[in-house]
């Protein structure tokens, strides 16, 4: 037997060990299963160019819990070690990376959003355990090895009678860790962290039906038939799907496959997804992954299941910021890439080249997917459009190079639930709705119902009107102005439509000059200045008397900051106003005028205005129930 003394410079590692090496005490359970399918996967290869004794075979991994002993071993059939390969692998290389991480990190470890480092990852048993053993065999005709440490820099390392190839780490649980030492508990850590390793990984054993037994089926006297039980036998419960879709070419999947494997991802999604997009990269590096479009809503802070980033299969963390772009966070399935650095702090990681190409690759798919799924079969991509709308508009918003592509397939609904791309939109409606100065004005709405009277005096004018109710509409249709040709969009309630694109036509008013100047000072007198800005206006006859409007600029900065619109905090804060567009030419307002007793006057304005507020959604509380009032005395 051999004892020893690690040599390390860092007086009673153990403690920062268990203190910074991960902020999650479990993550213990992933390394060393990680560490196992390593050594399980090197023998793999080594016996596939012949440069090994043992033959590769059906190896698994395993898990058990000794409760009583409170222990919890992790067993696998890989490479082993001989007693040489266990002080040079364990004592030296192993022992000297966690050193040098912890100078490295042991200040900041807590607060970078460390991801995970597998090179680490055998001490991070000592997190939860008070002894650690290794009895391990190596694939060659080396005799087998036991090592042993009690978290302090000593060790012993002996012979063991060991005669399967392959290592058993046992861990021996402290007293604060006994959680690890519950069926539930590691059962749920397994399902976390290595659902998709590519070893089989054995937790217990489970009783299913005898595949070889057919049970008979016999018939009484009164042809009643009874059929005897299934037999059933014990097998190993293999918790894990070591071939996951994501690691098989799209041409081996069919979309029940796809489906099939979203249902595995989230188990708790009853809803199917509306699409797939398979990554599959290996230069200028290595990616692979699979991506579901859910069924969305506008409220982005809805996300619960997240996609989930592997590396080589091992579970890794669904933080995936900075490696998949913000905009398609609200996506779910999984990425998984050898090339992402993740022994390293989140900030690096957002700085980092290989990452920044990962991330442009993945937005350039999922363009390049969206053209194709347009292209393919456009009504089913408009009757999506809906539930898909806000991850292309967020992302035409946030990314440059998905905003050039977007212009293939971002589709501009209608009120009338007609669908056309930007050019199409373009095309449709530069004859009638180009201003007399030359620039095409848009017309859009958020709300069919509030805003009903608007868009129907657009639509008796021939004019196209959108339907955009995102919230991030007023940051988008900015960005729209800015990059498009002399164009503006505004919203159908913005002004009267005359308005809204002027034309070189001008309305002739039936009021004269004195008698503007006297309706004016009489609706000023009446109406508070604080919430409505009065404006006389020549109309069609039949147009609406009274109609409010808000002005786009202020009512387009207003939405912007309330959505995170930067420093428009000034916006944010100033009195919701309106403009009060009073029609000159409309019988009500010639018979305000010409009504005798200055009451009635101010009775017939103030009703006028209150019907206004009503159609606009803006009559609450007292004032609503005061109108509904007055207007039963008027009826009386």
């Amino acid at each position: 037997m051999t004892k020893g003394s690690i040599n390390v410079s860092v007086e009673n590692i153990f403690p920062l060990i268990k203190k910074f090496l991960y902020s999650d005490h479990e993550i213990f359970l992933r390394e060393l299963i990680s560490n196992a399918t390593d050594a399980t996967l090197k023998l793999k290869h080594l016996a596939s160019v012949g440069d090994s004794k043992s033959e590769y075979g059906n190896p698994i991994i395993e898990v058990k819990i000794d409760k009583e002993g409170k222990k919890l071993h992790i067993i696998d059939q890989g490479l082993g070690m001989s007693a040489e390969e266990v002080e040079k692998y364990i004592n030296q290389v192993a022992f000297s990376g966690a050193e040098e991480f912890l100078d490295k990190y042991k200040d900041a470890a807590k607060d970078s959003g460390i991801i995970g480092h597998f090179g680490l990852g055998f001490y991070s048993a000592f997190m939860v355990a008070e002894k650690v053993e290794i009895i391990t065999k190596s694939h060659t005709d080396e005799p087998a090895a036991h090592w042993t440490c009690d978290g302090s820099p000593e060790f012993t390392l002996e012979a063991s009678d060991r005669t399967e190839r392959g290592s058993e780490i046992i861990l021996h649980i402290a007293e604060d860790s006994t959680e690890f030492l519950e069926e539930n508990r590691i059962s749920e850590l397994l399902s976390k962290y290595n659902k998709f390793m590519p070893i089989p990984i054995k937790f217990g054993t489970k009783e299913v039906n005898d595949p070889e037994f057919t049970p008979a089926t016999t018939t009484d006297k009164e042809g009643k038939e009874t059929t005897e039980p299934h037999k059933k036998i014990t097998v190993d419960d293999i918790i894990n799907n070591p071939n996951p879709a994501w690691t098989k070419q799209p041409a081996d999947l069919d979309d029940a496959a796809y489906k099939s494997f979203y249902r595995e991802l989230y188990p708790a999604q009853f809803e199917e997804p509306l699409f797939h997009i398979h990554l599959n990269v290996d230069y200028p590096f290595n990616l692979t992954g699979i991506l579901y479009f859910p069924k969305m809503t506008n409220d982005m802070n809805m996300q619960k299941d997240k996609i989930q980033l592997y590396q080589n299969q091992v579970y890794v963390t669904d933080n995936v910021e900075g490696i998949v772009p913000e905009f398609l966070t609200m996506l779910r399935g999984v990425i998984d890439s050898p090339d992402i650095p993740l022994n390293v702090s989140r900030s690096y990681l957002q700085a980092d080249g290989a990452v920044k190409k990962i991330s442009s690759y993945i937005t350039r798919k999922v363009a390049d997917k969206l053209k194709s799924l347009f292209n393919s079969n456009r009504e089913d991509f408009e009757q999506k459009w809906d539930d898909i709308k806000i991850v292309i508009e967020y992302g035409m918003l946030s990314e440059d190079k998905f905003f050039e592509k977007a212009d293939a397939f971002a589709l501009y609904p209608t009120v009338d639930g007609k669908f056309f791309t930007y050019e199409e939109l373009f095309n449709k409606t530069k004859a009638n709705q180009t201003d007399k100065d030359g620039k095409l004005v848009i017309l859009y709405a958020s709300n069919k119902d509030t805003q009903h009277s608007y868009i129907e005096s657009a639509k008796a004018k021939g004019y196209e009107v959108l339907m955009l109710d995102t919230p991030i509409v007023p940051h988008l249709i900015q960005k729209l102005e800015s990059s498009k040709e002399n164009i503006s969009f505004v919203r159908v309630d913005g002004d009267h439509i005359d308005n809204l694109i002027k034309k070189d036509e001008v309305a002739i008013s039936k009021l004269s000059e004195e008698e503007k100047t006297t309706l004016e000072t009489l609706l000023k007198e009446t109406i508070p200045s604080e919430k409505f800005a009065v404006q006389l206006e020549a109309m069609d006859s039949d147009a609406s008397p009274f109609i409010i409007t808000q002005p786009e600029f202020m009512r387009r900065m207003k939405e912007m900051q309330q959505t995170g619109g930067g420093g428009m905090n000034m916006f944010g804060n100033m009195p919701e106003m309106y403009n009060l567009i009073v029609n000159t030419n409309s019988e009500l307002v010639s018979e305000i005028l010409n009504t005798k007793t200055k009451k009635k006057q101010e009775r017939l304005i103030t009703q006028s205005l209150d019907l206004a507020r009503l159609s606009q959604g803006l009559l609450k509380g007292e004032e609503l129930t005061n109108f509904v009032k007055r207007s039963y005395e008027m009826i009386k």
